[in-house]
């Protein structure tokens, strides 16, 4: 089987939007490779670094939301970033091979820089992070990596440092890597301005309680213009119906709603209520299961995972070692 590296930083907990762009898959993933799953947390500090707490609160959180959907770790290795050394170690390998002004040309960092608002006060932890990302994948050998079209230019400066690595030191130690782009899309957020987000509070979580479901629900942006259920609406850019499209079983009864909608005749109210009752049976039994996990079993999980994942790091960065002469054998 292949190998496959994926993760989430713990910033807090999970919702529909991680759900169908990449926890779905994850479940269908972990059968047909190998799947190694890591909780990101030195990853959350390169912009969080003055609240770690929000860190450390939240390892709980997102691995109660891994097991809830269907993330086994009998078939999956869930561990923690910061308890494995290595990578750290082979990210200051790998720093000297990257140049200032290549991180800064990476899309993805620029991007993410200028949501962030940094200006010019860019932390160093967050521009290098693509180069720790490097070492995260090469570490475990990883041969694909689940992303999103907008995460390709970290794979391929991954594959950059591998290449230049591989070179410099005659070596075919480290591996490249093969984007493995998700299909699951990306949900709108509950406002319709932009993808569910954590940080822009407009996602319902997997945790979410019922009432909690409902009021978001009804927050959902739909058509302004249409004000009487008699009214002629616009199924584009409403996001129940993009819910609905993801979550709603019957696709022939969807299609013959958004026909109704569009001639008029259908209220949003109904609509809500239908993906009320849709999240509601997707979300029960995982707030059944969230129930059942103790703090002791999830420590356990990641007590084993992040075991049995350092022992494949220690394996790459003692070959690492070897081949850059840090071995020094007279010290043994």
């Amino acid at each position: 089987m292949k190998r496959i590296l994926t993760g989430d930083r713990p910033t807090g907990p999970l919702h529909l939007g991680h759900y169908v762009g990449s926890l779905q898959s994850r479940v269908k993933l972990q059968r047909e490779y190998e799947q190694y799953i890591m909780i990101a947390d030195m990853q959350a500090l390169t912009d969080n670094f003055e609240n770690p707490q929000k860190i450390t609160d939240n390892v709980c959180e997102v691995i109660k939301d891994y097991i809830s959907i269907g993330i086994d770790p009998s078939q999956s290795t869930i561990f923690i970033q910061s308890q494995i050394p290595e990578i750290t170690e082979l990210t200051l390998y790998y720093l000297n091979l990257v140049t200032l002004g290549r991180l800064e040309r990476n899309p993805t960092v620029k991007n993410e820089m200028n949501q962030k608002g940094f200006g010019e006060s860019i932390p160093m932890g967050f521009l290098c992070y693509p180069v720790n990302q490097a070492a995260d994948i090469t570490i475990f050998k990883a041969e694909c990596v689940p992303v999103g079209e907008d995460q390709l230019p970290m794979i391929e400066q991954t594959n950059e440092i591998v290449r230049k690595f591989n070179r410099i030191y005659n070596t075919e130690c480290l591996k490249e890597s093969q984007a493995l782009i998700g299909k699951g899309g990306r949900l709108v957020g509950i406002d319709g301005q932009s993808k569910a987000s954590k940080s822009l509070g407009n996602a319902i979580f997997l945790s979410d309680d019922t009432k909690t479901v409902k009021e978001k629900i009804f927050q959902m942006y739909t058509d302004p213009n249409h004000i009487q259920i008699s009214d002629p609406g616009k199924v584009e850019g409403h996001v129940v119906f993009a819910y609905l499209d993801l979550f709603h079983q019957d696709t022939e009864e969807l299609n013959a709603l958004k026909e109704h909608y569009r001639r008029g005749g259908l209220g949003d109210v109904m609509l809500k209520n239908m993906l009320f009752k849709d999240l509601e049976d997707f979300l029960n039994p995982v707030r059944e299961k969230r129930k059942s996990l103790s703090n002791d079993i999830l420590w356990d999980i990641l007590r084993d995972g992040t075991t049995k994942a350092r022992k494949v790091a220690i394996e790459t960065i003692e070959e690492v070692r070897d081949v850059v002469g840090f071995t020094y054998k007279s010290l043994k």
